[in-house]
């Protein structure tokens, strides 16, 4: 055992690695909940096997390490690692793609740096990166809300797009993606994205079904669902505020300037506020305790760069969302962030 000496004063944390866990996950729920309502049960599909499968590999990894299975696995953080890749994912996204997810999030990206508490990187993001520069086609796939859909799926239509790519009466992932107008329908992130390159206005593009006033049909309220979440997290104190705060401080600011500036192809604040994985990365992905800075002016920085690396690559990179890479990226410079943000020792430079 290897024995840390930390600067006094010390503080007793009441809240155990598993309480956190749980309190994330069910913070999650209304989004989840919101997520399913305006783009199927696939949602809770994937989830469902997410679950399954972190439990299956993290057990086998702690196995193999000589750990034990159950007293480890049931601190939760695995199971919040499949839950944050099911969700990021497309809903009728082939059952294999979660199962590599899973996969390379636990046993590459956890186990193999040493479990909790020593992966460089958040294991679903990294997981998520790794399936978007892999599988762009699956991974891109994702379907219009349920009012645009020229067919509409029942449980078990979903169930047999994930495992066999077809419905019950033989419509393939790419058919369900075609609106009730012919069109085959894209991320509002993506159909911004890919008209304004084509030449079109913001205004011309958002004239698009797939949007509302403010931002994408349906991804309003899921973002709107999960700062609700995240609201409750600060307010229970799984959480700090920096992290969140100074993310969506930073994208807001650069959102505004890029409007002031060019209006006809830069969409407004409340576009990017409530597009994507604003908020699920603001306060359930960036701020993971084991890969996110761990000083106060450390997590305003680390927040602020995520913030504005997400608004670069949404505006000018080749993805439309970027919240991953964002995390990732800013993953790497925590250890320079840490050491140049640590407090004063307490009690350093008192005059006696």
């Amino acid at each position: 055992m290897k024995l840390s000496m930390m600067s006094s004063p010390y503080k007793h944390s009441q809240k155990s690695v598993t309480r956190m866990m749980v309190m994330v996950g069910v913070a999650a729920l209304p989004g989840i909940a919101v997520q399913s309502y305006f783009f199927g049960t696939g949602v809770l599909i994937q989830l469902a096997l997410a679950l399954a499968c972190v439990s299956a590999f993290e057990a086998a990894m702690l196995a193999l390490r000589g750990r034990k299975v159950w007293p480890t696995l049931q601190d939760g953080s695995a199971w919040l690692t499949g839950l944050l890749l099911a969700i990021s994912i497309p809903p009728l996204a082939p059952w294999w793609i979660v199962v590599i997810g899973c996969f390379f999030a636990i046993v590459f990206v956890k186990q193999l740096y040493g479990g909790l508490g020593f992966n460089l990187f958040n294991p679903a993001m990294a997981a998520y990166v790794l399936l978007l520069v892999s599988f762009p086609v699956q991974m891109t796939a994702w379907l219009p809300a349920n009012e645009l859909m020229a067919t509409h799926l029942s449980l078990i239509d979903e169930l047999s797009v994930i495992f066999t790519n077809y419905t019950q009466a033989g419509f393939s992932l790419e058919q369900l993606r075609t609106n009730v107008d012919g069109i085959t329908m894209a991320t509002p992130l993506d159909t911004l994205k890919t008209d304004v390159a084509h030449g079109l206005t913001v205004t011309e593009s958002m004239a698009n079904p797939i949007f509302t006033e403010h931002a994408g049909l349906g991804w309003q309220w899921v973002n709107a669902a999960y700062l609700l979440g995240g609201l409750v997290l600060l307010q229970q104190r799984v959480i700090n505020w920096h992290i969140p705060v100074a993310m969506l401080s930073a994208l807001a600011a650069c959102a505004s300037l890029g409007y002031i500036l060019d209006s006809g192809n830069q969409p407004g604040l409340a576009f990017h506020m409530l597009s994507g994985a604003t908020m699920l990365g603001a306060f359930f992905i960036a701020t993971d305790p084991v890969s996110a800075s761990t000083t106060n002016r450390g997590r305003l920085i680390y927040g602020a760069l995520i913030g504005v690396t997400v608004y670069l690559i949404r505006s000018f990179g080749g993805y439309p969302d970027a919240v991953a890479f964002a995390v990732l990226l800013m993953n790497m410079a925590v250890p320079l962030i840490d050491h140049y943000t640590q407090p004063r020792t307490y009690g350093h430079g008192a005059k006696s």
